[in-house]
C-alpha cells in the first residue's frame, strides 16, 4: 500500500473513530483507561452496577417448576435424592424469579456429576436473554477423580501409578470466575421485580439437586471466626499428637492428572529413592490451574484443637507466589485461608497456616474423618492479572490504530505526526504507562521481589512514557513495540500457573515437635552418591517393566519422555493386567529405526511415525500388511476415511492412524464487527473482505509455501474445485489437468495479486489484530486459549471457506495430516509374536486408551497440547464445547485422504518449487507448474522401477 494510500485510509478511520464515537477511540481517551478496556467484562460489569448494593436475603428455587427447558429430565431415586434434574450437555433450563429486594446476588448450585466424556462440565449463564458479562458463558464444574486401586510395583522395583477412575458424589459449588482472576463468587445484579435466569449446556451433562440465588457473604477474620466455638469441648488429651497424611495418598482430585507422582531431586522427599521410581508426592505441574483442587482425609483420633502444616515446595517460578485455598469439611473457616500464600524456595519446607503476625492457626476437629481440600487460587494476584489483561487489550487497540497509518514496516525518514492525527492514542499511552508503573510495584510488593515479569512490565511502561514526551520516536520502534505487548502477554500465562509440591500434611495438636526441614550435607551427599551409582545400573531409556526373551512386545516410542512415560504408565496399569502381553517400551530419536529395522534388530511397533514411513517401509516388505487380520475392518471405523488412505499401498494397509491434523479458519469477532465484516463463507467472500482489510494494514492468513512445504493451501484449493493430485493409480501426478492448473492460479494469486502475506507467524499476528481472519490447524486452538488471554472470548473458529461446484454444492474439502504406528515384520517372527503386536495396537488406538493419554498429556504438558486424536469417538472425548465439537465433526467430514506413493517426497518438494518460482519471479502459471509435474512424475517412473512396480 502506498503512502498516500495510507495516509488516507488512517485520516478516514481517525474520522469515522471521532464521529461515532467507536469504543477503539474511547477507549484510549480520557485521564485514565477505564478497568475493562473497552471489553464486556465482570469489571466493566461491576462498574456499570457501582452502586448497587449486596442483596439482603437468599431466593430459593423450585428445580422442578422452571418456566422452559429443553434437555432436561426429571429423576427419581437418584443418588440418595428422591428427586434431581438432569441437565444434559445440549440442554438449557429457565426459571422465573420474583425479585423484591434488588442488588447483588451470588448464584448457588449442587450438582452430581453424570458420566460421560469425562471432561470438566462447563454451563452458560443469562439474565433475561443476555449473558450478563465474559466468562458467564463458560462456567465450570469439576467432576471428582481418584484412585481405582493399589499402586503396584514392577519388576524392576518401580512403582505403578493405579489408574484414575471417577468417585463422583453430590458437590457444592458457586458460580465462579473460570480464569480465577475473581477470588470470590460472581455476583450477579438483579433489579426490583421479575427476570428470567436461563442455565444453558455447552459441555457434559449435570444432575442437580438445588439451586439458589443468595445474598453475598464473605469469610471471617480468624478471630471472629475463633470467638464463635466453645473452646472447652475441644479439649485436647494428648498434647503431642501429630497425624501425619502422605500427599500421594490423596483420596479425591479435580483432575485425573493430579496423580501421585515420583521426585527424585532430594533427599529430603519422604520416601527418597533415586534409582527406582517411587509415588512420594502429589503436585507438580499439572496442579497450576486456577479451581483445581486436590482432597485428603485426614483420621483425627481424639477432639481437639489442632494446626495444619503442609511440607510443600515452590520451585516453578522465582519471584512469585503459589497460593491455595484450604477447605476444611468442605468451607473455608476463615479469611486467612482463602489464598495461604507458598513463596518460591527450592526446597522442602514446611508451612503451617498462620494468620498475618505470623500466629500457629487452631481449628476445632472432632474425632473421625475430616477432608482437607487445597484448591488453587491466585488471591490477591488475581487482581493484578485482569488489570494485565485490560491493558494488553488496549494498548493492542493503540497498535492497530498506528498500524493504519504507518503499516507493519514505518518508513524510518517521515514524520508521522502521530500527536496530530491520533492525539487521544499519545493521552492513553501516558494514562496507560502509569497504569503499568503502578502494576509493576504491585506485584513487587506481593512477591516480595522484583521478577522478570516486573521487569517487562517496566519496560513497557518506560516505553509507553517516551512515546507519550516524543511521538516520532514510535514509528521507528513500532515493531518493538509489538513484541514488548507480546512480552506482557506472556508474563500472564506465567503468573497464572501456580504450580505446588507436597510431601505431606501434618495435623498436630499444640505442643507437638515439628519436624525440622533442612536438608544436611550428610543426607544431601548420600543422596547424590546414590544417584550417581544408578546412573551406571539403571537404563533410563527402557520404561517400567522389561521384560527378558522373545514374549514381550517390544515398543520404541519416537516422542518425548514425559509422553512415552504416560504411555508406558498405561501399559503398566492397563493393558498388561488385562491382556497379560508383556511389553518393553523404548524412548528412542527418529532417526534410529530405520537402521535397527535394516540390521534386523528393530522393534515390533513403533509410535508414531510421520505419515510417509508406512509406505516406504512396506516398500521394502518391512512392515506388516494389516487388513490379514479377521478384525481389522472393524477397528479400521476407529477413524474417519481420510486418515487411513495415505497409509494404504498395493492393496495393504501398512499403519494405524495415531493423530489427524486439519485446517480450521479462525477469526476475531471484535475485529469483523468493528469492521462491519461477515465471517467468509467462501473464497469470494475472502477474496471481497481482503481489500478492506487491507486498507486498515490488516491481512488475511492463507498457508503459504514461500518458506515451507505446507502444500494444505494448494490441495483445499484444488480438491474444493475437484481435482485430484494422483491418477487412480498412484501411478503419476496430473497436475497438467485443466482443474490442477486452475487451482494453481488461483492459489498463487492469492500471494501475487491480492496481497496475502506469504510468510506470517499466526499466533502472534492473530493476537494483535494484524490477522483477524487465517486459515490454520486446529493445534492452533489451545495454543491461543493458553497464549492470548487478553482476548478470550473474542476469536472463534468456523468451517473453512468453500467453492460452489457446477451443481451448486459448497465443496469445503481439505486435506489432513496425519502420524501411524506401524506393526514391523521381523525374521522367524513366531504368530503368537504378531498376535501379541496386533493387540497392543488396537489397544493403543482404542478410544479409552486414546483419551486418556490425551488428558494425561494436557495436564503434564499443558493446555497448548491438546492430543488431536485420530480415534474419532476419542477425540470427542476431548475438551471441546459442544458448538465446537459440531463445526469440528462436519469440518473432519470433508477431509480428503493423500495417497502416499513411491517418490512422494519429490512432489512436495516440487510443487513448492513451482509456487516460490510464480511468488518470486512473476513467472507464468501454466507453463511452470506444467513443467514441474514433468519432472515429478520423470522421478515417479524412477521409483516404480526401482521397486519392480513398473516395467
Amino acid at each position: 500500500m502506498s503512502i498516500t494510500h495510507r495516509i488516507f485510509a488512517a485520516a478516514l478511520f481517525f474520522a469515522l473513530a471521532s464521529c461515532t464515537g467507536s469504543a477503539d477511540h474511547g477507549a484510549g481517551a480520557g485521564p485514565e483507561p477505564s478497568a475493562s478496556g473497552g471489553r464486556n467484562t465482570y469489571a466493566a460489569y461491576r462498574e456499570r452496577h457501582a452502586n448497587a448494593a449486596p442483596a439482603e436475603a437468599d431466593i430459593p428455587l423450585d428445580i422442578f417448576a422452571y418456566a422452559e427447558g429443553s434437555g432436561i429430565e426429571e429423576l427419581a431415586g437418584f443418588q440418595g435424592e428422591e428427586r434431581a434434574l438432569l441437565s444434559g450437555e445440549e440442554s438449557f433450563v429457565e426459571y422465573l424469579v420474583q425479585v423484591d429486594h434488588p442488588g447483588f446476588y451470588t448464584c448457588y448450585l449442587e450438582y452430581f456429576p453424570v458420566a460421560s466424556r469425562g471432561i470438566s462440565i462447563e454451563r452458560s449463564f443469562s439474565i433475561d436473554g443476555e449473558v450478563p458479562f465474559l466468562n458467564a458463558e463458560r462456567l465450570s464444574f469439576s467432576r471428582i477423580w481418584g484412585d481405582g486401586g493399589p499402586v503396584r510395583t514392577d519388576n524392576q522395583g518401580n512403582q505403578i501409578r493405579p489408574t484414575q477412575v471417577e468417585l463422583p458424589r453430590w458437590e457444592t459449588a458457586f458460580f465462579r470466575d473460570p480464569t480465577g482472576y475473581s477470588a470470590e463468587p460472581y455476583r450477579f445484579y438483579l433489579s426490583q421485580g421479575e427476570h428470567r435466569i436461563r442455565l444453558t449446556g455447552s459441555a457434559e451433562p449435570m444432575a442437580i439437586r438445588r439451586f439458589e440465588l443468595r445474598a453475598p457473604t464473605s469469610e471471617q477474620p480468624y478471630a471472629e471466626y475463633a470467638a464463635g466455638f466453645d473452646t472447652s469441648r475441644f479439649q485436647n488429651r494428648d498434647k503431642t499428637l501429630i497425624v501425619k497424611v502422605q500427599g500421594e495418598d490423596a483420596a479425591r482430585r479435580s483432575d485425573p492428572a493430579l496423580y501421585a507422582r515420583y521426585d527424585r531431586s532430594s533427599g529430603q522427599t519422604e520416601p527418597a529413592n533415586p534409582a527406582q521410581i517411587t509415588l512420594n508426592m502429589i503436585g507438580g505441574d499439572p496442579w497450576k490451574t486456577p479451581g483445581q483442587w486436590i482432597e485428603w482425609e485426614v483420621e483425627v483420633p481424639e477432639d481437639g484443637m489442632y494446626r495444619i502444616s503442609l511440607k510443600v515446595r515452590q520451585k516453578y517460578n522465582r519471584g512469585f507466589v503459589s497460593s491455595r485455598a484450604v477447605l476444611i469439611d468442605g468451607i473455608i473457616p476463615c479469611t486467612e485461608l482463602q489464598a495461604a500464600p507458598f513463596r518460591y524456595r527450592n526446597a522442602w519446607d514446611l508451612s503451617t497456616l498462620r494468620d498475618a503476625e505470623g500466629n500457629d492457626l487452631y481449628f476445632p476437629l472432632s474425632r473421625g474423618t475430616h477432608r482437607i481440600r487445597l484448591q488453587v487460587t491466585l488471591g490477591e494476584l488475581g487482581g493484578m492479572l485482569e488489570t494485565m489483561e485490560e491493558s494488553i487489550f488496549r494498548l493492542n487497540g493503540m497498535y492497530r490504530r498506528i498500524l493504519v497509518l504507518t503499516g507493519a514496516e514505518p518508513d524510518p525518514l517521515r514524520d508521522y505526526r502521530l500527536e496530530r492525527v491520533y492525539p487521544d492514542i499519545i493521552e492513553a499511552m501516558a494514562a496507560e504507562s502509569r497504569v503499568l508503573y503502578k502494576l509493576a510495584d504491585d506485584l513487587t510488593r506481593y512477591s516480595g521481589e522484583r521478577s522478570s515479569q516486573s521487569a517487562a512490565i517496566l519496560t513497557l511502561a518506560r516505553q509507553l512514557e517516551l512515546y507519550a514526551e516524543r511521538p516520532d520516536k514510535l514509528p521507528p520502534a513500532l515493531s518493538g513495540f509489538k513484541g514488548a505487548i507480546g512480552s506482557l502477554g506472556d508474563g500472564i500465562i506465567a503468573l497464572t500457573e501456580s504450580k505446588l509440591d507436597v510431601d505431606y500434611i501434618l495435623v498436630s495438636a499444640a505442643e507437638a515437635k515439628l519436624p525440622k526441614m533442612r536438608e544436611n550435607f550428610i543426607t544431601a551427599a548420600y543422596h547424590e552418591l546414590r544417584s550417581l551409582a544408578a546412573s551406571f545400573m539403571v537404563d533410563y531409556n527402557n520404561l517400567g517393566d522389561v521384560y527378558e526373551g522373545s514374549g514381550a512386545v517390544d515398543v520404541w516410542l519416537l516422542t518425548g519422555r514425559d509422553q512415552s512415560t504416560i504411555v508406558k504408565s498405561m501399559v503398566d496399569d492397563s493393558f498388561t493386567p488385562q491382556t497379560g502381553i508383556p511389553v518393553n517400551v523404548r524412548l528412542v530419536e527418529k532417526g534410529v529405526v530405520m537402521p535397527a529395522v535394516v540390521a534386523g534388530t528393530g522393534p515390533d511397533v513403533a509410535i508414531p511415525m510421520a505419515v510417509s514411513e508406512p509406505v516406504n517401509y512396506a516398500l521394502r516388505d518391512a512392515a506388516i500388511d494389516l487388513s490379514q487380520f479377521d478384525d481389522y475392518p472393524e477397528v479400521a471405523k476407529r477413524f474417519h476415511r481420510s486418515a487411513v488412505v495415505p497409509f494404504e499401498y498395493n492393496g495393504g494397509v501398512y499403519a494405524l492412524p495415531e493423530t489427524q491434523n486439519f485446517s480450521i479458519m479462525f477469526y476475531r469477532t471484535d475485529i469483523l464487527e468493528e469492521l462491519e465484516l461477515e465471517p467468509p463463507e467462501t473464497w469470494d467472500d475472502l477474496l471481497s473482505m481482503m481489500p478492506v482489510l487491507q486498507k486498515n494494514n490488516m491481512n488475511a492468513g492463507i498457508p503459504s509455501m514461500a518458506s515451507g512445504t505446507d502444500m494444505s493451501g494448494y490441495l483445499i484449493t484444488l480438491y474444493q474445485r475437484g481435482g485430484a493430485l494422483y491418477d487412480p493409480e498412484g501411478s503419476r501426478t496430473i497436475l497438467d489437468r485443466e482443474t490442477p492448473l486452475a487451482a494453481f492460479e488461483a492459489y498463487t494469486r492469492f500471494f501475487t495479486h491480492y496481497m496475502a502475506p506469504q510468510s506470517f507467524d499466526f499466533i502472534n499476528r492473530f493476537r494483535s489484530g494484524e490477522i483477524p481472519v487465517g486459515i490454520a490447524d486446529i493445534e492452533n486452538f489451545n495454543k491461543l486459549e493458553v497464549s492470548a488471554p487478553e482476548i478470550r472470548g473474542l476469536w472463534q473458529f468456523a468451517l473453512l471457506p468453500g467453492t460452489f461446484r457446477e451443481d451448486g454444492r459448497l465443496d469445503r474439502s481439505i486435506t489432513s495430516t496425519v502420524t501411524g504406528s506401524i506393526l514391523f515384520s521381523r525374521p522367524k517372527r513366531s504368530e503368537s509374536s504378531l498376535r501379541a503386536s496386533w493387540e497392543f495396537m488396537k489397544w493403543w488406538t482404542s478410544a479409552e486408551t486414546q483419551a486418556r493419554y490425551a488428558r494425561e498429556l494436557e495436564s503434564v504438558m499443558g493446555a497448548a497440547a491438546r492430543y488431536a486424536t485420530a480415534n474419532t469417538e476419542a477425540f470427542d472425548r476431548l475438551s471441546w464445547r459442544v458448538s465446537q465439537l459440531t463445526a469440528l465433526r462436519e469440518q473432519r467430514s470433508w477431509a480428503v485422504g493423500i495417497p502416499e506413493v513411491p517418490g512422494g517426497y519429490y512432489v512436495s518438494r516440487n510443487i513448492t518449487n513451482a509456487v516460490r518460482k510464480v511468488l518470486n519471479e512473476r513467472v507464468d502459471t501454466r507453463e511452470t507448474l506444467l513443467n514441474y509435474n514433468r519432472l515429478i512424475n520423470e522421478e515417479l517412473i524412477k521409483k516404480r522401477k526401482e521397486f519392480g512396480l513398473e516395467k
